[in-house]
């Protein structure tokens, strides 16, 4: 290295802000507001990745709760659990004895089974008091098979029906209302709307019958819940906020050091 590098080295180095004086010098005229908007930067950039650790436990719970929902033997439901809050129940499998009632089936439109177009087909499921029925989606037909007759689909009368307690699909803004009379077709099985129009207490929740192992072969086609066990990407977006708040932080003291 020759004499004018080494000087010009030394120089540099010299010209840096001394640590001791770097405090002052970022809450100083030149320095406050940008070190103010740094500051805000930093925080919201860390809280946000609180945020996502948040999420990241608030998956981990949840796939807690299903796996011990699943693990535990099929609640036998009566008329006395009509009122359990359904979200004590979510996932949980259960078991229902009683008698469809094809004459009350509703048919949930716009509903995709591997890529194809169809509907869902479900129908109230008649406890033995004759008064009180749960909902049972029985599973998935294709558009092409979307009739005003649907008796080819009907099941066996006095059957237990097992599935997962599935929570009332309502909208964010309240119930759909039934325009003119009782309707058919539904976008979603929103239990409090569909209570409207049927002659029995329908339980607060439905069952997602489940379907038989291996191949089916014979429609509708039972759908099984899609439930993601993963962690997500909660942990990733995490690391990315604090290392980004870190670089923001790190970055500017350093700057300003060198420059003032």
């Amino acid at each position: 290295m020759t004499a004018t590098n080494t000087k010009a080295t030394k120089d540099k180095k010299s010209s840096s802000l001394p640590l001791s004086l770097l405090p002052r010098t970022l809450f100083s005229r030149r320095w406050w507001w940008a070190t103010l908007i740094v500051i805000v930067g930093v925080i919201v950039m860390a809280r946000l990745g609180i945020w996502q650790l948040d999420r990241l436990q608030q998956r981990k719970d949840r796939n807690a709760t299903y796996l011990a929902q699943i693990s535990v033997s099929p609640l036998e439901l009566t008329t006395e659990d009509i009122g359990t809050a359904p979200v004590l129940l979510n996932d949980r499998l259960a078991v229902a004895e009683g008698r469809y009632d094809f004459s009350e089936q509703i048919v949930i439109v716009q509903q995709n089974w591997q890529g194809r177009p169809g509907a869902h087909l479900v129908a109230p499921l008649v406890l033995a008091d004759g008064q009180t029925a749960i909902l049972v989606n029985r599973g998935w037909i294709p558009s092409s098979d979307i009739s005003p007759d649907l008796a080819q689909f009907n099941e066996s009368d006095d059957l237990p029906v097992e599935g997962s307690i599935q929570l009332s699909q309502e909208l964010s803004g309240g119930r759909e209302t039934i325009v003119s009379g009782p309707q058919r077709e539904w976008y979603r099985i929103d239990i409090g709307a569909i209570q409207e129009q049927m002659p029995y207490e329908l339980f607060p929740f439905y069952l997602l019958a489940t379907p038989p192992e291996g191949y089916q072969e014979q429609l509708p086609y039972r759908i099984a819940p899609e439930i993601d066990l993963s962690d997500g990407p909660h942990l990733g977006y995490a690391i990315q906020w604090f290392l980004f708040a870190s670089i923001l932080g790190l970055g500017y003291v350093l700057f300003v050091r060198t420059h003032s």
